[in-house]
C-alpha cells in the first residue's frame, strides 16, 4: 500500500537533520560486482577488504553435482563457453551449466556480464572493468568459503556469507535436488545453526517451506530463511501447468495476509528495491509502508540491488548517497544488497558516527 508522498529534497533535509537511527547491514552483491567480474573468487577477496556483514554466493549445480557460485543456470552472457564447447547449446540457444561437470567448466574464461545481440557483444555495464581483460573462472561453493573463512581467520574479522539457492523447480526438472545439497555442504562448514553468520536465501516459497519444516530438521539445522520476491515476469520460477511452464505468480507476497504467510517459514524477506517506492514526473518519491508490515511480522528486510552505476540511479533520487539516505534513513531497511559495498559501508559508518 503507497501511504505517503515526499518532495525528496524535503525529504533528505529531514533525514539528514534526524541523522541515521541504525546500522543497517551490508551484503556484498555478487562480492565486489561493481568493480570485478561478479562472484569470481577475486570479485569475493576485494569485497572481504570492504568490509561488508556478509557476501552473497548465488549457487547452480554441474553436471557432476557440484554447487557453482554463479548467478544463473545459464553460461552464456558470462563467460566463452560458445567459443569453447560450441556443440553443447541446447535447442534454446542456450548454454546450461549443468550440463558441464566441473573440470569442463573451469576451462571457461570468465567476463563482466555481456549481451549478445547477432554476434554484437556489449558489457551490460559499460563502466565496470573491461570485457575480456586478465584472468577469471568459475569457482564452487567449498572454493568460496574456504576463501571467507580463512580470511576470517587471518584478518580477525567475522564477515558471514548470503547463499542462495537459484531456481531449485528447474534444477528439480534436471532430476537434482539442489537444496539438499546445498544444506549439506554448508554443514560440512559448520552452518548448522543461528550462532553462525549466515543466511539462506531463494525465490521458490515452497522450497523454502521445504528446508524449513523438513530438509532442516532431518539434517539437524536451523538457519534464518530468506524469502526473495520477483515480478511475476522476470521467470525466476516457472511452474507447469497443462503441461506448459508458466511463470510463477508472486503477487500474493505483497497482498494482504502475504506476509504473514511469509512469517510462517522465514526469517526476512528479499523485496526489489523499486517495490518500496514508486518515482513520480514532478521530483517526488512515493513510499510504501512494506518496511513496517514486514516487521509487525518479525520479518527482517534486505531489499536488492543497489547499484552506484549511474544508469542505475534514478533521476527524481539523483546519486547513490540519496538513495541510501532514502532507504536506510527514511524507510528503515535491515540491510541491502549493493554492487558496491564500499560506499554502502562508508555511508554507514559516516552515519553512526
Amino acid at each position: 500500500m503507497i501511504h505517503r508522498t515526499l518532495p525528496l529534497c524535503l525529504s533528505l533535509v529531514l533525514i539528514l537533520a534526524a541523522g541515521s537511527a541504525h546500522a543497517a547491514v551490508v551484503i556484498a552483491h555478487r562480492g565486489a560486482s561493481g568493480y570485478l567480474p561478479e562472484h569470481t573468487l577475486e570479485a569475493k577477496a576485494l569485497a572481504y577488504a570492504m568490509r561488508p556483514d556478509y557476501i552473497e554466493q548465488d549457487l547452480v549445480l554441474s553436471k557432476d553435482n557440484r554447487l557453482i557460485v554463479m548467478h544463473d543456470i545459464y553460461l552464456d552472457d558470462i563467460t566463452d563457453v560458445a567459443q569453447v564447447f560450441p556443440g553443447r547449446v541446447r535447442k534454446d540457444g542456450r548454454y546450461y551449466t549443468i550440463d558441464f561437470t566441473l573440470t569442463e567448466l573451469k576451462r571457461l574464461r570468465v567476463t563482466e556480464a555481456f549481451r549478445n545481440k547477432d554476434g554484437n557483444i556489449a558489457a551490460k555495464y559499460p563502466r565496470r572493468f573491461p570485457l575480456w581483460q586478465s584472468s577469471f573462472q568459475l569457482s564452487t561453493l567449498e572454493e568460496e568459503i574456504e576463501l571467507i573463512q580463512g580470511l576470517n581467520k587471518t584478518l580477525g574479522y567475522d564477515i558471514g556469507i548470503y547463499p542462495e539457492i537459484k531456481n531449485p523447480a528447474f534444477h528439480r526438472r534436471e532430476g537434482r535436488d539442489i537444496a539438499v545439497l546445498t544444506l549439506v555442504k554448508l554443514k560440512q562448514y559448520g552452518y548448522t545453526d543461528r550462532n553462525k553468520k549466515i543466511y539462506l536465501q531463494c525465490f521458490d516459497a515452497e522450497e523454502l517451506q521445504r528446508i524449513k519444516r523438513e530438509l532442516m530438521p532431518q539434517l539437524e539445522m536451523d538457519l534464518p530463511l530468506v524469502q526473495l520476491i520477483a515480478k511475476t515476469g522476470w521467470s525466476e520460477k516457472q511452474v507447469e501447468v497443462q503441461g506448459k511452464l508458466e511463470n510463477y505468480d508472486y503477487d500474493w507476497m505483497l497482498q494482504p495476509g502475504g506476509l504473514e504467510k511469509i512469517a510462517t517459514y522465514a526469517d526476512a524477506i528479499g523485496p526489489w528495491l523499486m517495490m518500496m517506492i514508486a518515482l513520480l514526473d514532478d521530483n517526488q518519491v512515493v513510499t510504501t509502508d512494506l518496511v513496517q508490515r514486514a516487521h509487525r511480522n518479525n520479518l527482517v528486510v534486505h531489499p536488492y540491488t543497489f547499484r552506484a552505476d549511474s544508469q542505475k540511479i534514478p533521476q527524481q533520487i539523483g546519486s547513490f548517497e540519496r538513495l541510501l539516505e532514502l532507504f536506510i534513513d527514511q524507510l528503515n531497511v535491515d540491510g541491502l544488497f549493493t554492487d558496491h559495498p564500499d560506499k554502502a559501508v562508508e555511508f554507514i559508518s559516516r552515519g553512526s558516527r
